[in-house]
């Protein structure tokens, strides 16, 4: 006999717009190729969405027949949802990814990637500064080292800089 599980607050939403996803996946996999074929393009994307299509499907029903979660005295179900689902090291990252693709650009590559590197161990706890800017760097260096060098990648070099160094040499 399984344990009586409890849904979650907004559990059921979230399962719904999954479950919306994956059919988006689908039709959007099917208009790869119609499904000419097994080995046609569209082949291997529709059989991986179908699989998530069936998945969410079942998990939905499952947590449709769960009991909710009886929520905290004064706490609504979307406060609780909130206080669930945005705790502050999840919030922090979202912030800090969204800061490194608008800074991707104007600081080039190097740049942001080695501050993102930094605020990313930071974010997750780390206090030891000294050791924080040595390993990102080594890190980066090496990621750098093989994306350029090894699969001849072009990474953004930076508009702000370049205009920083060009500007004093003129």
């Amino acid at each position: 006999m399984q344990p009586t599980r409890q849904r979650l607050p907004g559990e059921l939403s979230f399962l719904a717009v999954l479950l919306l996803a994956s059919l988006f996946l689908l039709w959007t996999a099917y208009g790869i190729s119609k499904f000419e074929s097994l080995t046609s393009a569209g082949a291997f994307p529709m059989f991986a969405a179908a699989i998530m299509v069936v998945c969410a499907v079942l998990i939905l029903r499952d947590a449709a027949r769960s009991a909710p979660t009886e929520t905290r005295a004064g706490e609504s179900l979307a406060a609780q949802f909130v206080r669930r689902l945005t705790p502050p090291v999840v919030v922090g990252f979202t912030v800090a990814i969204a800061l490194y693709m608008v800074l991707l650009q104007p600081l080039g590559f190097l740049l942001a990637s080695y501050l993102f590197l930094v605020v990313s161990m930071a974010l997750l706890g780390s206090r030891r500064w000294g050791l924080n800017l040595l390993v990102s760097a080594l890190a980066l260096a090496a990621i750098y080292g093989i994306f350029q060098t090894l699969f001849s990648v072009v990474l953004p070099s930076g508009t702000l800089l370049q205009g920083l160094f060009n500007g004093a040499a003129a």
